[in-house]
């Protein structure tokens, strides 16, 4: 009786210690398992960040290279063309005219003069010349000073020159990305003024936009950058991917505040 009592406490054990050994099998298999998917998930997911930045990458590039084009086109055929207009109309012979149509010959001049310093000024903030001789914080600083206007806008920019690289492909988009923020401020904000700070430690590049207008918040952004009319938000939101940088909207003491949070080396 003894021995069939132990024969069955031994099956009992040995049933037991299979179980257990099949059901720690089956564990390690799902284990297994869910980490192979696991892995693989991660591996298509880095593939697809991959290509997103490749073709954002692409087209700021292909975007970089219009601008380039555009701007020389701009300064080599209309600005010559305007150019040589300006010297026909300068060596017309007033002085035989009424003084109606002398009036109108002064008014085309201003406005001839005008429309060669504008496409000047287009054609240079097209083309980023200035950034590839001079460095980011050059740049900002002399975009800001052809837009502020003591009695209409006023544009500060406090620049850390301790960030001083000089034309990177990074750079170009922080400054497209800083041109896109001050276009917007200048004509939705109704901003009178604007000031720019940037900070260079540990290996960050923040920069703050501060204005007295109507800003924007994190939400509102968020919905705007999806819209079909909302292609420079859009743009914006590439080239911060791209720098893997991070953006932020709020309100500090009555003004909105834009923050850039960008790695450098």
């Amino acid at each position: 009786m003894n021995q069939e009592t132990n024969d069955i406490r031994f099956l009992l054990v040995v049933g037991i210690a299979a179980m257990l050994m099949l059901f720690i099998s089956l564990l390690l298999i799902f284990i297994f398992t869910q980490r192979k998917k696991l892995q693989y998930q991660n591996q298509v997911q880095n593939l697809h960040d991959i290509q997103k930045n490749q073709l954002i990458e692409a087209a700021i590039r292909s975007e970089e290279i219009e601008r380039h084009r555009i701007a020389e086109e701009l300064h080599d055929e209309i600005g010559a063309i305007l150019g040589t207009a300006s010297l026909h109309f300068y060596n017309v012979v007033m002085e035989d005219c009424d003084d109606q149509s002398q009036m109108l010959y002064q008014k085309g001049r201003v406005l001839l003069d005008d429309g060669i310093s504008k496409i000047r000024s287009i054609s240079h903030n097209l083309h980023s010349s200035i950034l590839q001789e001079f460095g980011l914080n050059e740049a900002i600083t002399h975009f800001c000073s052809k837009l502020g206007n003591e009695s209409l806008l006023k544009i500060t920019a406090n620049l850390d020159n301790r960030y001083s690289t000089r034309a990177s492909q990074n750079d170009i988009s922080i400054y497209r990305i800083i041109q896109e923020f001050i276009n917007n401020i200048t004509k939705h904000a109704k901003a009178s003024e604007i000031i720019i700070n940037s900070t260079c430690v540990n290996k960050h590049l923040d920069i703050n936009i501060t204005h007295n207008g109507n800003g924007l918040t994190q939400n509102h952004f968020e919905e705007l950058r999806f819209k079909k009319d909302g292609l420079g938000l859009k743009n914006i939101q590439n080239r911060v991917i791209l720098l893997n940088a991070q953006l932020g909207f709020s309100q500090q003491s009555g003004n909105f505040l834009i923050t850039i949070s960008i790695p450098v080396e």
